[in-house]
């Protein structure tokens, strides 16, 4: 008589619950890394220059070091080799369509007032900032900090619907700060909101809304390519092309 055997729950692709201690050590990971995020934010915008411009790559860093003595595989943090091909295609997709939304929207003379922004006033200010600040001091370090090592900590305790709110929530909210003064700054905003108190929080809360969802995207970007390049490109494309188109409306209406 044959014995009746149990059958592998590996092998028929179950999935059990977690255990409970490694579980809420997950959640442990997770509070660390967004206390992290929450000091990096706090003392980025509110101490020294020096501190606004090292605080964000070096925080990515302590967090990757973090995340890979925790037991995160590189596959999780989205630097596996292996997604290198399906990331560069997103990336090309993705940046191709930014370019073109940026080139009409700075042509177009209802929206170019919202590309009028002091800080990319110079031509040369715009090309630095696109071509070095903005991808080694916020792309890269955010990219790194929330699809990188947020994302893998996130998706060690939730779905992907879990891991987008949470980690687009966090993006969101990460932005309140740089937005303060953002209405004062930009002259299509200031006309559009004004420039008392309403419209600087109006400004604000628009800031972390329009993140927020930019978050999304990258996040599912990152879902999707299972890696970080597909985010990083996207993100560049937005602030480093929004920055080139800038720079291209100041000459252009300075003339």
């Amino acid at each position: 008589m044959s014995v009746p055997t149990v059958p592998n729950v590996a092998a028929v692709g179950l999935d059990l619950p977690s255990p409970r201690f490694p579980r809420l050590h997950a959640y442990i990971d997770i509070a660390v890394v967004i206390a992290v995020l929450v000091g990096t934010n706090l003392i980025a915008h509110f101490t020294t220059v020096w501190a606004s411009i090292a605080t964000v790559p070096i925080s990515a860093l302590v967090l990757l070091a973090m995340s890979k003595r925790r037991g995160l595989g590189w596959a999780e943090l989205g630097l596996s080799p292996k997604h290198l091909r399906s990331g560069s295609k997103y990336a090309l997709i993705a940046v191709g369509l930014v370019l073109t939304v940026v080139t009409v929207g700075a042509l177009l003379p209802l929206t170019r007032p919202f590309f009028m922004a002091d800080r990319y006033a110079t031509v040369s200010g715009a090309i630095i900032a696109s071509m070095i600040v903005i991808p080694l001091q916020t792309v890269i370090p955010e990219e790194l900090a929330f699809r990188g090592v947020l994302h893998g900590t996130l998706n060690r305790v939730s779905g992907f619907r879990g891991v987008a709110a949470a980690g687009s929530l966090t993006f969101g909210l990460w932005h309140i700060a740089s937005s303060m003064g953002l209405t004062s700054g930009n002259a299509g905003l200031s006309g559009f909101l004004g420039n008392g108190v309403a419209g600087q929080i109006a400004g604000i809360l628009g800031a972390v809304l329009a993140t927020a969802a930019a978050g999304l995207v990258f996040t599912w970007l990152r879902h999707r390519s299972g890696s970080l390049i597909a985010p990083i490109a996207l993100h560049w494309a937005l602030n480093g092309a929004g920055a080139l188109a800038a720079a291209f409306v100041w000459h252009a209406t300075m003339n």
